[in-house]
């Protein structure tokens, strides 16, 4: 048998940011949602096209 450990409770851990940091946080976000945003219609418009069918010859 395993040893029972208490649970403990949650803590709140605070931090500090500089406002630089906090705007290169936040431009880093938008780019990452802009790239996001642009792969789901990439993906999107290849589930609409149906993928070309590859005929493979057997080796002889």
């Amino acid at each position: 048998m395993g040893t029972v450990h208490t649970a403990m409770p949650a803590q709140t851990l605070y931090v500090t940011i500089r406002r630089d940091e906090l705007r290169q946080l936040k431009d880093e976000r938008d780019q990452l949602k802009q790239e996001l945003a642009q792969l789901r219609a990439l993906t999107h418009g290849a589930q609409s096209k149906p993928l070309p069918v590859v005929q493979r010859h057997p080796h002889a």
